[in-house]
This record gives C-alpha cells, structure tokens and sequence, in this order.
C-alpha cells in the first residue's frame, strides 16, 4: 500500500467515498476539486492504494502551528486493514514537514470506533462541542503533538 498526494484523477474516487463514509455531510465534487488542484491554499488531499486501487483518502489543513485532520476514510473493504493508519501516519509526516506543532480533528461523540482508533493513535480529548454534527451530535476535539521523524 501507498500514501501520495492526491491529483485531479482522483477526484471522483474521492467524492464517492465521501458519499460513503460521511452520508449526512459529503463534500461536494466542487469542493473537492478545488481542494485537490491546490487552489485552497492550507488543505491537502492525500490518497491511499494498493496497488492502483484507491482505497482510501485524508484531507488535512494546515495553519501556522495548527494543523487540522479535516477528513480520513476508507473504502468498506478496505477497513482495519492499516489504510486509515498509513493516512494518518502521512498526515502527520506532511504536517510536521509543514511546521505544525499539533494535530487536531473532531470525532463524533458516538462513534466508538474511531474514537478507539485515534486514542491508541496518540490522541487525547482536549474539548466537546455540543451538537456539533447536524443531527445534534456532539463532537469530541481531539489533539496530538506532532514531532518531526515520529
């Protein structure tokens, strides 16, 4: 399996799984579009394959010291097969290149799974949002320090 930046190619791959992975708020083929062709100048699309299958992608933001997990997501098959880990392992490795000096994302209060993931990742709840998510969930803020080489 490979992490690489994301190219215009990958849009519709993106855009489906994001229609997969997050049904109540997928970013739109626009949105994306522009994200990947660099046109919005803080975020970065990565994408993971295996051999040339997409099978999965991460969107991350970067601010100064403030770098920002916006999106990760795997294809169904693909799930706890170490995709989501190498994304995130590659979205550390490009914030640190990019000088952050800690990593943030939102979770959904409910979703043990990754709420289990990216505490054995090194993450730690920092705040809540209350109803946050559309449907009135909260949000869990979660942070980690990010190290160049770790």
């Amino acid at each position: 399996m490979s992490v690489r930046p994301a190219d215009l190619g990958d849009v519709d791959a993106i855009v489906d799984l994001e229609l997969v992975a997050f049904p109540l708020d997928p970013w739109s083929e626009p949105l994306v579009a522009e994200g990947v062709a660099g046109r919005v100048p803080t975020t970065s699309y990565l994408v993971a394959e295996r051999g040339s299958v997409f099978v999965g992608h991460a969107a991350v933001s970067v601010v100064q010291e403030i770098a920002e997990l916006q999106r990760i997501a795997t294809v169904t098959t693909a799930r706890r097969t170490g995709v989501a880990s190498a994304l995130l392992a590659a979205v550390h490795d490009h914030a640190a290149a990019c000088g952050a000096e800690r990593l943030l994302l939102e979770v959904r209060d409910d979703n043990e799974a990754a709420l289990a993931f990216y505490a054995g990742a090194g993450f730690a709840e920092i705040a809540r949002r209350p109803r946050y998510y559309r449907d009135g969930t909260d949000a869990v803020v979660l942070q980690r320090f990010v190290r160049m080489g770790e």
